[in-house]
């Protein structure tokens, strides 16, 4: 049985592999500073590169657990979800309202996924 860790940092590993399953760490925006639509895009774009890294992709999502700092941005970030995620495969999915880490936040984001070809 092996636990495969990647970017591994003392309070953290952005992905966990174990059982054909990856693991995500939560992923926020590469710029806090602009609007919910692009911290959603850039958000979303790194989820993307770990999934590749740990050998799956949003094709195989099996869950999505979405942390928004406002309810109000609701609409808008979901305009992006919907584009971004396969119509034919979409996870199950949370999505709450939550106090970010960092005041410029407006959303992050912790996915499961299979690994591809397990």
């Amino acid at each position: 049985m092996s636990i495969n860790r990647k970017q591994i940092t003392q309070r953290m590993s952005a992905s966990v592999t174990h059982n054909g399953t990856v693991y995500l760490c939560g992923q926020v925006c590469k710029d806090a500073n602009e609007g919910i639509t692009n911290q959603t895009i850039s958000m979303l774009e790194k989820v993307e590169d770990l999934l590749e890294d740990a050998g799956s992709d949003k094709y195989h999502l099996l869950s999505a657990t979405i942390f928004i700092k406002n309810m109000a941005l609701f609409e808008e970030m979901n305009d992006v979800w919907d584009k971004w995620v396969p119509q034919e495969a979409p996870p199950a999915r949370a999505c709450v309202q939550a106090k970010m880490a960092r005041p410029e936040l407006l959303v992050e984001i912790s996915v499961i996924a299979a690994v591809i070809d397990f």
